[in-house]
């Protein structure tokens, strides 16, 4: 199973929600890889830590090496660095993203994601990250994927944001990947008392959109689990949204 996680809002909570499903994937024993397409690197710094700034080889050089037309270039698997965790391994991003994205994308290489990740037949889920843009990471990854992710924050300008954005993701069903399928919008920090946020979800609902019950509650401990590189599961299992993450996990997986 290849899930992408895809805004294209910023401060959403992208690489949180993909890194802890990806956590909690690999807690129960699955061979999980994270893959890490947006050039902020957050992702890879949340389960890598400083082991980040050790990293030989990146997607950046997987894409570099793509564009070379090396003819004895790396398999994909050689770009994967375990992490310190029992099962999770990632594919981590790299600054340099940035400056190959208009290369791939004028010499069309949407595909080599998809080709790269058809490759890989040890892991039992894989998990995307993706930038806060519809750029040619995003669609490489929407391509390569099985089914897409919507983090939602609860504010009206993220409502706005949503109908562009399953537009975008109905342009990529129709145009390169028809088995995509929306598994549904994660409703993040959601503040169960203040009356704004239930609204915004009821409304959702109301025009028909797949809204997952699963919702993550806004919190200071996730700060902390960024700055401690450690996903919820690790840092404090009984946590309530360390719960709430696993109930999302279990939605997905049933």
């Amino acid at each position: 199973m290849r899930r992408v996680v895809f805004n294209q809002k910023g401060g959403v909570g992208k690489s949180t929600i993909a890194c802890n499903l990806a956590a909690i994937s690999a807690a129960r024993g699955r061979r999980t890889l994270l893959v890490d397409l947006d050039p902020q690197a957050n992702a890879s710094r949340y389960l890598l830590g400083a082991a980040l700034e050790e990293q030989k080889k990146t997607l950046a050089h997987f894409f570099d090496d793509i564009l070379a037309y090396k003819l004895f270039a790396d398999k994909p698997a050689a770009y994967v660095v375990e992490t310190r965790f029992a099962n999770l391994s990632v594919l981590p991003s790299d600054p340099r993203l940035e400056e190959l994205q208009v290369k791939l994308e004028s010499r069309y290489k949407m595909y080599k994601l998809r080709e790269a990740l058809d490759t890989f037949k040890e892991f039992d889920e894989i998990f995307i990250d993706t930038p806060p843009a519809l750029n040619f990471f995003t669609r490489s990854a929407l391509i390569a994927a099985d089914t897409c992710l919507i983090p939602f924050d609860c504010d009206d300008f993220s409502r706005r944001a949503l109908y562009t954005l399953m537009d975008s993701v109905r342009e990529i069903q129709a145009d390169h990947n028809r088995a995509l399928r929306v598994e549904g919008i994660v409703v993040n920090h959601y503040q169960a008392r203040a009356n704004l946020p239930a609204r915004l979800v009821e409304e959702l609902r109301a025009e028909g959109l797949p809204v997952l019950e699963a919702f993550l509650s806004a919190s200071i401990k996730i700060r902390e689990s960024h700055a401690q590189a450690l996903p919820m599961i690790y840092l404090d299992p009984k946590h309530k949204l360390s719960r709430e993450f696993e109930a999302l996990y279990r939605l997905l997986s049933v």
